[in-house]
């Protein structure tokens, strides 16, 4: 599983007439995760839009991950599921959709991960580390606290919340796996070159 990229999807803010398009666009980009994400749909939109989407990231071999649906993501045989504090706990989602699916789990304190972790998650999203307008009631999270999660787990993190191209080189050589973006992604007008260019970014590609 390649973190790198994090796409989390969000339909009000993508730039393209369609999320497949989209979706397609950031993957040409360099996306190497995309977290379908929809929290104003019925039941039937959500799992025909994942059914979508899925095509276009089998078609790429790009994992998708479902959020908060276990459901959802058992239906469409998704790679996985993220969850949020709010939400089953890892273990419990363990035992619903079995050994071989990737589970995520929200986290904003060291005691979090550390929950995480001991529950099975296989990755963790730290954040928010900057404000963000995606996503309402967050919890800032400061650069040493994020040192002291690395610390404290041994599973991949992705940092989120408000992550650009003018703040995303901060995560190099910090032990972190990759970077969950949002509108530094799918608002832009050319979403493949802002994807390509957040990557080199967290890389170092565009220092060499």
């Amino acid at each position: 599983m390649d973190y790198t990229l994090y796409l989390c999807t969000d339909r009000d803010l993508m730039s393209t007439a369609t999320l497949e398009e989209a979706v397609e666009a950031a993957v040409q980009g360099g996306v190497t995760l995309v977290q379908l994400r929809e929290k104003n749909c019925s039941s039937r939109e959500f799992l025909s839009t994942a059914i979508r989407i899925k095509k276009i990231t089998d078609a790429h071999q790009i994992p998708l991950i479902i959020n908060d649906r276990l459901d959802i993501a058992l239906a469409v045989d998704a790679a996985g599921v993220h969850i949020g504090q709010s939400d089953f706990p890892a273990d419990t989602v363990r035992k619903l959709v079995g050994p071989d699916k990737v589970i995520g789990v929200s986290t904003a304190t060291v005691e979090e991960a550390i929950q995480a972790q001991k529950d099975g998650a296989d990755y963790i999203g730290v954040g928010a580390m900057f404000p963000t307008g995606t996503k309402k009631n967050t919890r800032t999270v400061t650069m040493e606290q994020l040192a002291e999660i690395r610390k404290a787990v041994e599973i991949p993190i992705v940092v989120i919340g408000g992550i650009n191209e003018k703040n995303a080189g901060m995560f190099c050589n910090t032990g972190i796996d990759g970077l969950a973006v949002v509108s530094a992604i799918i608002a832009k007008p050319d979403i493949a070159e802002a994807a390509r260019n957040l990557k080199n970014i967290f890389t170092g590609a565009d220092e060499k």
